[in-house]
């Protein structure tokens, strides 16, 4: 049996099951298409849309399937009559963008580097974080440290805290905690292994709730450790099959940049490359996101010089700019700045400069956004950053890889904050109010950094890191990282599935 054959079986049955049969025009109008069009998603659209009627039809007609189709748009690629070629006609041409940004940093940021800024940052982060622990049913009876100072010995009680100090011995675990108030001690024992295990992966600067038994003085025995995380629910879905790309660190300028394999993607979203299903995908693909590092930069670190195929950082972005010129118009491509582009270094970063990037400002190709971003692709929310913290994550807690980016990743979205260790190898600027905290829990957590592409999903959240398109480097091989460039995640926002397509391997 033919794979078209067997698809007209499963609409068949798929008709067959909600009740309803199916005329023999309509038959023949679904073997005319079943080439180039998604039948599958043509059929269940028409079978939602004839249950919702009050008299419901005995046949589904063919009149109702060209009608559904050229609503949906899913009649745009079609044979070309004399050449048997496919013409390439995208769905995501004729659907309008519905792209807003609910947060973006970029105009608000400009620490002054005080200590008063410093201290009021970190008020701000433990206000805004105990905020959200406090909304968790299981914390909302929290007391203040200053107050669980207060309890009687041996009372259980609850308190709200950020770690400061963190020290393992044989007998447990010792953490130096405080509030806006007071300081206290933790101490997690040894001898309750998954309360144990559980205050290993704790952070610095991390904001938690703690259960636990008043000791003497100061100390508290913990009983329970209850992070911010995010709420189990159930993801927001687009209402029509438009796709997103999700990508990052192209390193345009670099001796590795791959320049032929994203030439390649670039052609596969005009329809160029792939199979029959490969260009549908394209047909859909509404929007590309790059989580940062567009460009490789000058002077980023040490010998990266010698590494450098364009040394010039205006002509780095001059040449990104005329390769993201040739992808299609009706894709909308947003930009977030990583470490490697000019941008400031520090956590949040403004949208890339335009001093530097004035090719990319001014073919007006791009919405450029900081570092983080939270935006809005037909209702489904997005939370966009390059992913510098990662390397502290993994550095930090046991059991971490470069291998599984989306681990570190998930650790984020349980410490509800992009950065929470301040001091190691991410910069964290000083602003008055902390713009790292997630407080907008997202649908999709797209990062990249570390050139390594996974995905996965956490309580409902499709976390993705995007890889990179820039081969092993001399400071990759010296670390034994071995990344898996070329490889795109594809997001069909109707259902935050995710097709993954390695333009190294496709022809």
């Amino acid at each position: 049996m033919s794979g078209d054959e067997r698809n007209m079986r499963n609409i068949i049955s798929l008709v067959l099951e909600a009740g309803y049969q199916i005329d023999k025009d309509a038959f023949e109008f679904l073997r005319e298409i079943s080439g180039s069009t998604n039948l599958n998603f043509l059929v269940k659209s028409v079978i939602e849309e004839i249950n919702a009627l009050p008299e419901k039809p005995l046949f589904i007609t063919r009149r109702l399937l060209e009608e559904k189709a050229q609503k949906l748009g899913l009649l745009k690629v079609s044979s070309q009559i004399g050449t048997g070629k496919i013409g390439f006609q995208p769905y995501a041409k004729d659907i309008e963008p519905d792209f807003k940004v609910i947060s973006d940093p970029t105009d608000k940021i400009g620490a002054s580097g005080s200590l008063e800024d410093c201290i009021e940052h970190f008020r701000d982060r433990f206000r805004k974080i105990s905020k959200i622990i406090r909304n968790r049913i299981d914390a909302r009876d929290a007391y203040n440290l200053l107050d669980a100072l207060r309890v009687p010995e041996n009372s259980n009680v609850k308190f709200i805290c950020m770690i400061t100090d963190k020290r393992e011995t044989k007998r447990g675990i010792f953490f130096n905690v405080e509030d806006l108030e007071t300081h206290a001690m933790v101490f997690v024992p040894s001898d309750n292994p998954n309360l144990y295990l559980k205050a290993q992966r704790l952070i610095l600067d991390q904001v938690v709730c703690v259960s636990a038994i008043r000791g003497r003085n100061n100390l508290f025995i913990a009983e329970e450790l209850i992070l911010p995380d995010i709420p189990l629910r159930k993801p927001n879905k687009a209402s029509v099959p438009v796709c997103a790309a999700l990508i990052s660190d192209l390193h345009v300028g670099s001796k590795m940049f791959m320049e032929k394999e994203f030439r390649r993607f670039i052609r596969w979203l005009k329809g160029g490359v792939g199979g029959s299903s490969l260009k549908d995908l394209a047909s859909r693909v509404k929007y590309l996101i790059i989580a940062g590092d567009l460009v490789d930069g000058v002077g980023v670190y040490p010998q990266q010089f010698e590494e450098l195929e364009i040394k010039n950082l205006y002509e780095q972005y001059r040449l990104a700019t005329k390769m993201l010129e040739e992808i299609p118009e009706y894709i909308e491509i947003i930009i977030i700045p990583g470490n490697h582009d000019a941008s400031r270094r520090a956590l949040p970063q403004p949208a890339i400069s335009r001093e530097y990037a004035e090719p990319l400002y001014d073919s007006g190709r791009a919405h450029l956004l900081g570092d983080p971003s939270v935006i809005n692709l037909h209702g489904v929310i997005l939370l966009l950053s390059h992913g510098r913290s990662l390397d502290d994550i993994i550095s930090a807690v046991p059991n971490m890889s470069f291998h599984d980016p989306d681990e570190a990743m998930k650790i984020l979205l349980q410490c509800r904050h992009l950065a929470p260790i301040y001091g190691m190898r991410t910069l964290i600027a000083s602003e008055t109010a902390d713009y790292l905290v997630i407080e907008h829990v997202p649908d999709i957590f797209h990062a990249g950094h570390v050139h390594m592409m996974k995905y996965s999903s956490y309580r409902g959240v499709l976390v993705v890191n995007s890889g990179a398109w820039q081969r092993q480097t001399e400071y990759q091989k010296e670390m034994g990282h071995i990344p898996n460039p070329g490889i795109v995640p594809i997001v069909d926002l109707q259902t935050l599935q995710v097709t993954p397509i390695d333009f190294v391997s496709l022809s």
